[in-house]
């Protein structure tokens, strides 16, 4: 290591600290990465390996990309997984003594992205902080972007389940997390199944609890301290804060206060729910087009969106805080004219909280202050249409909004309406604003005429005819004067050098004229650059104020894009109720309507309460809508309390705390679980979850094993559900087990329900009307007939259940069973299968008589052995 090279020393010192890292190394117009990280970025960007002398026996792997096309290779290095450290010359190569001084400025990880071309503009991206302590969790989230910042604790129930359910609600980017959570390979791996973000173990020491509430005192101040001694949130909350210090390198001062929560607060959905009711992308090609989002999002701006899918995935739970929301959508949805002239107004401004996110961190552009100049100067006229509007919301809005008219006229005089994307060569501050920028720009332009107007004018000052204004790289510009003139060389003349025949001098007028035009595009570069800083660091300073009037910018967007939805697409204003009922006249599903049409969509009816109307058992054919049905019941509970109106013809939503799902079937091989075991897994997870104020959407319980299994499990499901000592909540469960629709009368609260079909021929038509009582059959063989299978094969299909059906293992014997008087209280399942196994038992008998062989005799006593069997079951 002697003879290494000084530059290879000084990176070698440097990529020591960030080892985790891939070190950009800047030398001169290129980022160059040496040994390991120039193998590993040569392979994944696809870029040609070299090598560099550097002292050792053998060259160093090298390769290098342009610094200014570094941000495109960067993005594909953090899509990948990788951090990537930026490492800048910091001083100035012509002062520098020896090799220039070099230090890495930014660290770059998949939570810590600010440019805008690596960011879904209409999602947040999320840097999420985890603490475990025992079964305690603490979890705090930033976005840097938009310097929103989170924290919550879980402190009871299935701490675990609930962590997971809270992580796949943010969808982080990367997750930093203290050993005990990191070293948990079973916690880690069904986190990694759950959700798609890197993972980093972060040194516990910054997650001690008197370092993070040093942490968050100075940032935030002690006010914004979370929760209370010894809450894990505020464990999180530190190391979080440590992390983005040690990364960014640069004050975060746009991060302003901590929002503290309890989970509790919002109408909770598990990842299972989310997924299922396909909120913010579908369930198999993971797309926004066919998600609730894609219904409801016709938001403007890049803040709006966002602001959208928060409120889509984390609902409300307080009736006043709905109907508030619900009121601003009501007015905006009846003032046509109010709404469109908002949402023109809204077309113009762009991302003010991530433009002000880059302000603070110091990697804004001119182009990005024109942005937010052309975005505030939208809002005097906002504030002007809103000035009728009565809604709470929106009254509130409007006398905090501030204008942020200083804002507009610092940008609007400072600089140039079109500027350049780079800050450092010039060309961005407006004539007028500062007159030394002024006087250099008209030194580079007009220093010939100045030299020309002093030659003239010296000319005849001392009357000396053919005297003449010159410039060398030596003297600079000076006067000369031939010796035969020497006499009439006035006295403030300074003598510069002496030729053979004439005389140079100087004056201070020529001195402070050179001085001005030589370097003069040079200094007002450095000027122009100068006067840039200055105005970004006083719009940094303004960061609290341009954040509030974003917020409100962001509510605003949604509540008129809700209004939008509404008015175009005939939705219904909800009644939110407390009591528990849940009555939806004509309901319909948002998105498949918006996929097929609202004219081929059939609407239906739904009525859920806590005494009568508690679970609706719902039977009926496959592909005849059942789980639309039940999603669109869930689907509409949600819009209602996320602050939408719904689309019904009317609808009475009382409030839900969580909703459970459990539709569809699916394995989870990378755990080694089968598709039933997913099942029984949803299954008691809903059920150690679930409240009395909970809504549960059941889809074919128990239908992964045997019928008799599954039927004992789909049963006792039921009544687990409907027991008031138990759980007692609004459920939807949909069966192909006829045998359950017994229930009804039999469990109070129970109700029938079936998917109307009309018979035609050997053909079904699926009329999709919800109506009361039981299906009479599952109708698979028609729907098998719908799904093209051979004749042949269907044929042999009726055959099959004809005998199956004589066999008294048909629907129509099951109906006969169900219709004997019921055993006394709760009925027995395995007396009902052994019963079953008797009367099999009795026909195969009866089969097996050889009857041409009987004598009269034989024939009676075979007829009283069983007579006697029957007599037994």
């Amino acid at each position: 290591m002697e003879n290494i090279t000084p530059m290879m020393r000084q990176y070698l010192e440097i990529k020591e600290k960030y080892k985790d890292c891939i070190l950009f190394f800047r030398l001169g117009d290129f980022y160059e990465m040496f040994f390991e990280d120039a193998e590993t970025a040569s392979r994944e960007l696809e870029i040609t390996l070299t090598g560099r002398d550097c002292g050792l026996e053998q060259r160093a792997p090298m390769c290098g990309v342009p610094y200014h096309s570094a941000d495109s290779y960067i993005s594909r290095l953090i899509n990948k997984g990788y951090k990537v450290a930026i490492c800048e010359q910091v001083e100035d190569p012509a002062l520098a003594k020896g090799i220039v001084k070099r230090d890495v400025v930014r660290v770059i990880t998949p939570g810590t992205v600010t440019d805008s071309s690596m960011l879904d503009e209409k999602k947040n991206n999320y840097l999420l902080s985890v603490y475990r302590l025992g079964f305690l969790f603490g979890i705090a989230a930033v976005d840097i972007t938009t310097g929103e910042f989170y924290a919550t604790r879980i402190t009871w129930g299935n701490t675990e389940s609930k962590l997971i359910d809270e992580i796949a609600r943010y969808s982080p980017s990367e997750i930093i997390a203290n050993a005990e959570f990191s070293n948990d390979e079973e916690l880690v791996g069904l986190l990694r199944r759950r959700v798609n973000t890197y993972l980093t173990a972060f040194d516990d020491s910054y997650y001690n609890g008197d370092f993070a509430r040093q942490k968050i005192m100075q940032q935030f101040g002690e006010t914004d301290i979370p929760g209370d001694e010894g809450d894990p949130a505020l464990n999180a909350a530190g190391a979080l804060i440590e992390y983005l210090e040690q990364t960014q390198k640069v004050n975060l001062k746009h991060i302003r206060k901590i929002n503290n929560y309890k989970v509790e607060e919002f109408l909770i959905l598990d990842a299972v729910a989310r997924r299922n009711l396909e909120l913010t992308e579908t369930l198999r090609e993971r797309k926004r087009k066919g998600s609730l989002l894609w219904v409801l999002d016709r938001t403007v701006t890049s803040m709006g969106g966002r602001c959208m899918r928060k409120w889509i995935e984390q609902p409300l739970k307080t009736p006043s805080d709905i109907n508030d929301r619900l009121d601003a959508v009501s007015e905006l949805r009846d003032k046509f004219m109010v709404r469109m002239e908002i949402r023109e107004l809204l077309k113009r401004v762009y991302d003010i909280e991530r433009l002000i996110g880059k302000i603070v961190l110091g990697s804004a552009n001119c182009r990005d202050l024109v942005a937010l100049k052309n975005s505030v100067g939208q809002l005097p006229y906002v504030k002007d249409v809103l000035n009728s509007c009565e809604s709470k919301i929106i009254v509130q809005g409007l006398k905090s909004l501030d204008t942020l008219q200083d804002v507009y006229e610092l940008i609007d005089a400072a600089i140039i309406d079109d500027p350049p994307v780079t800050v450092r060569e010039g060309g961005i501050i407006k004539d007028g604003y500062n007159s030394e920028v002024d006087e250099y720009r008209r030194a580079s332009t007009e220093g010939k005429s100045w030299i020309a107007s002093i030659e003239s004018k010296e000319r005849e000052r001392t009357g000396i005819r053919n005297l003449k204004v010159g410039y060398n790289k030596v003297f600079g510009y000076y006067i000369e004067v031939t010796k035969s003139n020497l006499d009439l060389v006035p006295q403030d003349y300074i003598r510069k050098q002496t030729l053979v025949n004439c005389e140079r001098y100087i004056t201070q007028e020529l001195k402070e004229i050179e001085n001005k035009i030589l370097g003069a595009e040079e200094k007002v570069v450095e000027l122009e650059y100068s006067l840039f800083i200055e105005i970004r660091d006083w719009l940094a300073r303004q960061v609290g104020r341009i954040e509030e009037t974003a917020r409100f910018i962001a509510e605003l967007d949604v509540l008129c894009s809700l209004a939008e939805v509404a008015d175009r697409e005939n939705y219904c204003r909800p009644v939110i109720r407390e009591d528990g009922i849940i009555a939806i006249t004509d309901g319909r599903h948002p998105v498949v309507e918006k996929m097929i049409g609202r004219e081929n969509f059939v609407a239906n009816d739904t009525l859920l309460d806590l005494d009568e109307n508690m679970i609706s058992i719902i039977t009926g054919p496959n592909m005849a809508g059942k789980s639309t049905y039940m999603r669109q019941v869930a689907l509409i509970v949600l819009m209602a309390q996320m602050g939408s109106f719904v689309p019904a013809a009317r609808a009475e939503i009382g409030i839900v705390d969580r909703i459970f799902t459990r539709v569809g079937a699916s394995d989870d091989l990378a755990s080694g679980m089968s598709t039933f075991m997913v099942e029984m897994s949803e299954v008691a997870e809903i059920l150690n979850n679930a409240t009395p104020k909970s809504l549960l959407i059941l889809d074919e319980i128990g239908r992964g094993t045997s019928t008799y299994d599954g039927l004992s499990i789909a049963w006792s499901v039921i009544e687990y559900i409907s027991s008031s000592e138990r759980l007692k909540c609004r459920t939807l469960f949909a069966t192909h087990y006829h045998e359950l629709t017994d229930l009804e009368g039999r469990l109070k609260g129970v109700k029938n329900y079936n998917i109307a079909v009309k018979e035609q021929g050997k053909d079904i038509i699926f009329l999709r009307k919800i109506v009361r009582g039981g299906a009479d059959g599952s109708y698979g063989i028609q729907v098998a007939r719908l799904a093209g299978l051979p004749e042949i094969v269907l044929e042999r299909a009726m055959e099959i259940l004809a005998e199956l059906e004589a066999a008294n293992i048909s629907k129509k014997e099951g109906r006969r069973r169900r219709s004997r008087p019921p055993v006394e209280g709760q009925i027995d399942l395995f007396a009902y299968a052994a019963a079953q196994a008797a009367k099999d038992g009795i026909i195969n008998a009866l089969r097996n008589l050889d009857i041409s062989n009987l004598t009269p005799i034989d024939a009676l006593n075979e007829l009283y052995k069983l007579q006697q069997m029957l007599k037994n079951i």
